[in-house]
């Protein structure tokens, strides 16, 4: 590998790594599995060699952690991927490697992988490697066009047709689905679509009487922040006439669109109200509402929490807020800033929701927009905060972007976030002068490694500029710290130096308390704490509690952006199906 990397080299130093690694496996010999890692090194599996998601790092750890489940697994066929992106040297986390896309079998089913190469001893070693289930044999994925093997040709003239008995299968009058998904936006219906599609009979329900409304009732001015190209739906992409950041309405019609076409079996206006878990017979008994006052109780084997990251809003005790006599409102119920012409308003919260309804506030002609900081708030131009899906702008299929976005260890997933926080930095810097001379707080995460690992740690705490840190830079968003605030009042905010700041409305832009907390008032104290951490990264990097196995047997959570849930819900899918088939106790 040492010298100029080129296309040719770079598939010949993948076959020779794939060759080694295929002996060593059959072999079973620990120390020359250990040999062939370089000395920093990384294994992400995700469902292949065990049935959860595990990163292991160090090569002794790797062989120890790997060898045991060989001679059970029997991986085989070790191969370049036919058909997919070509080994090929490429940059990653400011380090050089050959990057390589190959399958292999297990008795379980086909699998894929990723490896990273980097030479170390004048031989290729592996910096990274993935393993990933792709599909549990003999109960592979229709979608990948084996429908059409075994197509029915037959018409039933004077019969039920298909209308019929989509009506009869979203009616669940004589079964109780194996799934029951809470929550119908983003996550849910990519999860009822991957478990739809293995053969999993899913029922998703949502309180809201419409698909997509938990987006409709947001904020009149919400659009997404990441661009469409890496928020595809599975099996249905959206449009390519679609605009580069989907506004909500679009994006909640898409719902509805998607349900309808995946054929999804939604109960909308149903709210869970009761959850027990039965250990001796592996199932839940669940109590559903309708939205004409009915209950129907079911027994699903499993229950999948979609209720997102943004769930039940958080509003602090703050004093005298009670005593203010114009409105409170959380971000959520927002609306629209015209309603607030020629009027002022306090909003409380430097992350985007609070940015963008200060924004929306000020263009709608608001007399006069303060927002209040508490904590400091990492700020990335909406065009910047785009840098960590530049692998979807090359060459390769989208498929093989998925999955080798996967493919990246927390370690290494960190420190190219850091490298991505200190470009954007650069690239904002004349903005966050200007903040800064301002008065406002600024950060770059944890260890400056960014927006996106903030978010998977705690949520929020960052804003994407589209436009409002222009804003307080000139002055036309007045910002004041929280600290400088006595207490709320009647009349607005009183600070410390005894003047008031007078508003007619205050929004909390305070955020969400997590998932766990959304699921207490149905599953109880007892059950809740069961279930241990979710969200926020584990020890080994991997996120707590989401689509993997949870403390409590038969209950999951899927959650996050829409490439984490495309990407994510067929992860989770597969688990399901395996301990449909007894595959996993």
């Amino acid at each position: 590998m040492d010298g100029v990397l080129t296309d040719t080299s770079a598939k010949a130093a993948a076959e020779s790594w794939l060759g080694d690694f295929a002996a060593v496996l059959a072999s079973g010999d620990a120390a020359r599995l250990a040999a062939l890692f370089a000395h920093e090194c990384h294994w992400r599996d995700i469902l292949a060699f065990t049935w959860d998601l595990h990163t292991i790092s160090g090569a002794s750890a790797i062989a120890e952690r790997m060898v045991p489940v060989v001679t059970r697994l029997a991986p085989r066929g070790l191969k370049l991927a036919a058909g997919r992106t070509p080994p090929r040297p490429v940059k990653r986390a400011g380090t050089d490697a050959i990057e390589a896309i190959f399958t292999f079998e297990t008795t379980v089913g086909p699998c894929n992988g990723v490896v990273r190469l980097v030479s170390e001893g004048g031989k290729p070693r592996a910096w990274t490697l993935l393993t990933a289930l792709d599909e549990i044999r003999g109960h592979e994925d229709p979608a990948n066009g084996r429908r059409w093997q075994d197509v029915d040709w037959k018409r039933n003239f004077g019969g039920e047709n298909r209308a019929d008995r989509r009506r009869m299968a979203v009616a669940y009058e004589d079964r109780d689905p194996a799934v029951l998904v809470v929550g119908a936006a983003q996550a849910g219906l990519m999860i009822a679509a991957r478990l739809g599609m293995l053969g999993v009979d899913t029922l998703a329900i949502d309180r809201e009487k419409r698909i997509g409304d938990s987006w409709r009732r947001r904020y009149h001015a919400l659009t997404l922040h990441n661009e469409t190209r890496v928020n595809h739906f599975p099996y249905m992409p959206f449009p390519r006439s679609w605009p580069v950041f989907i506004p909500k309405d679009m994006l909640a019609n898409w719902f509805e669109l998607y349900a309808e076409a995946m054929e999804l079996n939604v109960w909308t206006a149903t709210e869970l109200v009761a959850a027990t878990y039965d250990e001796a017979a592996k199932r839940w008994t669940v109590t559903l509402r309708r939205g004409d006052g009915s209950e129907r109780i079911m027994h699903p084997r499993h229950v999948v929490f979609c209720n997102g990251v943004s769930t039940i809003p958080k509003t602090p005790d703050l004093a005298g807020l009670g005593d203010f006599q114009g409105p409170v409102r959380h971000s959520g119920e927002a609306g629209s800033g015209s309603d607030w012409k020629g009027k002022r308003a306090l909003v409380l919260g430097t992350g985007t929701s609070g940015h963008d309804v200060a924004q929306d506030l000020v263009v709608s002609g608001a007399a006069e927009v303060t927002i209040i900081q508490n904590s400091p708030t990492l700020v990335v131009s909406l065009k910047e905060a785009q840098a960590p899906y530049a692998l979807y702008d090359e060459d390769i299929s989208f498929e093989d972007c998925d999955l080798i976005a996967t493919s990246f260890p927390y370690p290494i997933y960190a420190r190219a976030h850091q490298n991505i926080t200190r470009m954007n930095a650069e690239a904002d810097r004349k903005l966050l002068e200007g903040l800064k001379k301002r008065g406002f707080k600024l950060t770059s995460g944890a260890d400056g490694t960014g927006w996106q690992i903030m978010y998977q740690n705690r949520g929020g705490g960052y804003y994407f500029d589209a436009g409002c840190s222009q804003m307080i830079v000139d002055g036309r968003v007045d910002l004041i710290p929280f600290a400088d605030i006595e207490r709320f009042c009647a009349e607005g905010a009183r600070l410390k130096d005894g003047t008031v700041k007078g508003a007619d409305l205050i929004v909390l832009a305070t955020g969400y308390e997590g998932q766990k907390e959304a699921v207490r008032p149905v599953l109880g104290d007892e059950t809740t704490e069961r279930i241990g951490p979710v969200w926020g990264f584990d020890a080994e990097g991997e996120l707590a509690g989401m689509w993997r196995p949870t403390g409590q047997p038969g209950l999951w959570f899927l959650a996050g952006g829409l490439a984490q849930c495309r990407i994510f819900s067929k992860v989770l899918a597969l688990q399901i199906k395996a301990r449909e088939l007894g595959l996993i106790a």
